[in-house]
């Protein structure tokens, strides 16, 4: 039987490539892969009638028709990436159905503390309103967001700091200037 040596447990350096970079793009990795699975590993989502699948070189994408049935459910996927070397990511999935709207709003900066929860709230014409109950830090907290539907793109009232609360805020007094990308799921 082999004795327990300590320095075999040593970090050890291969021709100047430290573990620790190795590590760091396996992280970028697998945030990538979430990104993609996200909104492609819910397969069970409502089937919309009254809509149309435009198929491009790579993704399948359901775009809602012009309807007038309000019993109609539409689901979208929608991706902003921002800051350094678009590392930070927030994925919004959201279920339209009745004037009811609902679905997951994940917001993740690059090795940091991120917001994770649902969305619930309502439509009316292009324009939702909703709170966000997320996740961070293990603290429950809550959000009201505001969103316009358009073009095939999501845009968002951005959020400001309260300096009397200390707690973000949708800014009321802004445009719809946050734009989020539709995102497709890739064919199987």
């Amino acid at each position: 039987m082999e004795t327990f040596k300590p320095e075999r447990l040593k970090l050890k350096t291969f021709n100047n490539y430290n573990c620790h970079t190795g590590m760091k793009s396996i992280n970028l990795l697998g945030m990538a892969a979430l990104l993609i699975a996200s909104c492609s590993l819910n397969d069970k989502k409502p089937f919309n009638a009254d809509s149309v699948a435009v198929h491009t070189a790579d993704t399948v994408k359901t775009q809602p028709a012009v309807t007038n049935n309000p019993s109609a459910v539409s689901s979208f996927c929608f991706l902003r990436t921002e800051g350094k070397k678009n590392t930070d990511s927030t994925v919004i999935e959201l279920v339209l159905k009745d004037q009811k709207v609902y679905g997951q709003m994940n917001w993740m900066p690059y090795q940091k503390d991120s917001r994770r929860g649902a969305l619930e709230g309502t439509a009316k014409g292009d324009t939702i309103n909703a709170v966000w109950s997320f996740m961070q830090e293990g603290m429950q907290d809550t959000l009201n967001v505001k969103f316009v539907l358009k073009n095939n793109a999501l845009f968002q009232k951005p959020l400001k700091m309260n300096v009397k609360t200390g707690r973000d805020q949708t800014d009321e007094s802004a445009g719809y200037t946050v734009t989020y990308r539709q995102s497709g799921k890739l064919p199987r």
